[in-house]
């Protein structure tokens, strides 16, 4: 099941939490952490989601210099950015993209480029799709080892892949999975996928956090105020004076 899940409530318009009991983060050594191979960052709660992901990203800057990207939601549509360069030169604070990225829900991605050269601008996360149950977006830091057989198998029964991201197979997985909502589709998809991974996502008014069943690649739990927070460091939640709460357990699904 996901590692964790955040979603808005008819009661009082406020993420609740649901999932595994995530690990205290007590002795916790960001140097034992891979610091390579892209970053990843989300919020759900703000109305400030997109700078505070334009914030988390540049703390994150490290992680991933040749692109950014961040995708908003609004409660009713997704709105994105992605564009080549380090996180500042595209997202500022006084930038026009800045201003159409609206929504209390936003996730951010820094690439580190391991994989897929068909076209840069293609490759760049957060991936954002349209499918049955209504709009999907997902940031992936990692490497699926079997992304290739996965990748052949749906181009053979009529997939259409953009990009060489290992990403875009997770979303086509998604996409193609019989189950009713979008969690179930989730986690339908990470049982045919293996390798190193963290992972967030917005869909159906949820923001949604996953890790590797064998927790390679980090991924961070914070708060500030009612906004909840997923990085893959905790750097990115204390520049934007969240408080650091848990190193998401690994996923088992």
């Amino acid at each position: 099941m996901p590692s964790c899940m955040f979603q808005r409530t008819t009661e009082c318009g406020f993420p609740a939490m649901a999932g595994r009991e995530d690990e205290p983060l007590t002795g916790y050594d960001p140097l034992d952490c891979f610091h390579e191979e892209c970053g990843v960052f989300g919020v759900f709660g703000s109305d400030e989601a997109c700078v505070l992901t334009a914030l988390g990203l540049h703390a994150l800057q490290h992680r991933g210099q040749e692109a950014a990207g961040i995708v908003s939601y609004d409660g009713d549509a997704f709105h994105a950015h992605r564009a080549l360069g380090h996180v500042g030169d595209n997202f500022g604070a006084d930038s026009p993209q800045m201003a159409r990225l609206r929504g209390h829900a936003a996730i951010g991605h820094n690439r580190y480029s391991t994989s897929g050269n068909i076209n840069p601008l293609m490759e760049i996360q957060p991936f954002s799709s349209e499918l049955a149950f209504g709009g999907f977006a997902l940031a992936h830091n990692g490497n699926l080892t079997n992304a290739s057989r996965l990748r052949a198998s749906l181009i053979e029964t009529g997939s259409l892949f953009q990009s060489s991201s290992d990403t875009e197979v997770i979303v086509h997985l998604v996409a193609r999975s019989h189950q009713a909502d979008v969690t179930g589709r989730l986690v339908d998809a990470l049982k045919q996928i293996d390798g190193a991974y963290s992972l967030v996502c917005v869909a159906d008014d949820m923001l949604i956090g996953v890790r590797d069943p064998h927790g390679v690649r980090p991924l961070i739990l914070g708060k500030r105020d009612d906004t909840w927070l997923l990085a893959s460091e905790s750097c990115a939640l204390d520049i934007v004076g969240a408080t650091v709460g848990a190193i998401l357990s690994p996923a088992r699904c």
